[in-house]
């Protein structure tokens, strides 16, 4: 498949001494909704903006919808949408007007800019609020309209980062549906990074995981979550039964048995499996079962294994501190 975004050894380093992206390699294929994960200060918004032409690559290469970044930064910018974290739509201007002018800002004018904003109205359900100025908007109106500015001039890879930070889940679940289905029916590429690990899983082919500059994982959710070890099978027997470590251990494919009390905690791969051998087994041996029960592996869990750190409790690293302080220093 043709592959809409590549990275190779993309390197930033801010004030020649933060590395805020080292050597990092990977692809997108066009039509996949990739997911870009990662602590704060990971290098995530960074390597947004080395792929956005915002950010000059300090070493390595990349190329976006075929046009290499640094030599065709022109050709990069007008393949691609981007709705970053900050909200960019003037309040002073209706909703209708704030497309219109990023339709122009991205050389889309006349009847198709009008016929393009009143489509992608519709599709976030900001119809009946074209004509209010975005001032009076709700926080997921915003957004939602920040969605349909970076859609306006059909870009051929769209890049999200953060795009329902803050949102309610209602609002969340909205903005996922639109740009779901831009996947699926147009066959739009996504880019995206967020901090609620359950829309990667449920909406990205693919993911990959960044930590200090670093990609550590990358893979499909299915697969990242079985390199974690499988499911966690939680079997608590009755009192003053006998120990039956050896045996769960013994059952093909379980890889860990810890026990606390008469409360056994087995990973294995898929208890479908082996649950039923396990239960003949404990009833075979005249225990009782007083309790059964079973999860399945999370991105949270990989994310937690992979980093040592939690997504949403994370704050930012002194590496990202850097960064900040060296780029207001620049705004001077």
């Amino acid at each position: 498949m043709t592959k809409m975004i590549e990275a190779e050894n993309l390197t930033k380093v801010y004030k020649g001494k933060v590395k805020a992206v080292d050597h990092i390699s990977f692809s997108v294929e066009e039509g996949e909704v990739f997911g870009f994960l990662g602590p704060n200060g990971a290098g995530k918004t960074t390597t947004i903006k080395m792929l956005n032409t915002l950010a000059t690559i300090t070493e390595g290469r990349a190329s976006v919808a075929g046009h290499d970044v640094s030599k065709d930064p022109g050709g990069v910018r007008d393949s691609i949408g981007v709705v970053p974290q900050e909200l960019t739509a003037d309040d002073e201007l209706k909703g209708i007007e704030n497309l219109m002018l990023a339709a122009r800002l991205h050389h889309v004018s006349g009847s198709a800019a009008r016929q393009r904003a009143e489509e992608l109205l519709k599709l976030v359900d900001l119809e009946q609020a074209a004509q209010r100025k975005v001032r009076t908007y709700s926080g997921g109106m915003r957004r939602r309209l920040q969605l349909a500015m970076g859609l306006v001039h059909t870009p051929k890879v769209l890049f999200l980062d953060e795009p329902t930070l803050g949102l309610d889940i209602q609002t969340r679940e909205k903005m996922w549906d639109y740009i779901g289905r831009l996947n699926r029916e147009r066959g739009l590429t996504v880019f995206m990074t967020t901090h609620y690990l359950e829309e990667a899983d449920s909406l990205c082919r693919r993911v990959a995981i960044i930590d200090k500059g670093v990609i550590k994982i990358s893979g499909s959710p299915a697969e990242l979550k079985a390199k974690v070890g499988g499911d966690i099978l939680t079997l608590e027997l009755a009192e003053n039964s006998i120990d039956l470590t050896d045996f769960f251990k013994d059952v093909e494919d379980v890889s860990e048995v810890t026990k606390s009390g008469q409360v056994y905690r087995i990973k294995l791969p898929r208890t479908e499996k082996a649950l039923p051998i396990i239960v003949e087994g404990v009833l075979k041996k005249n225990m009782q079962i007083k309790e059964i029960s079973f999860t399945k592996p999370t991105l949270d869990q990989v994310f937690l294994e992979v980093t040592g750190k939690s997504m949403r409790d994370e704050d930012a690293s002194e590496s990202d501190s850097v960064i900040q302080n060296f780029m207001m220093e620049k705004a001077r």
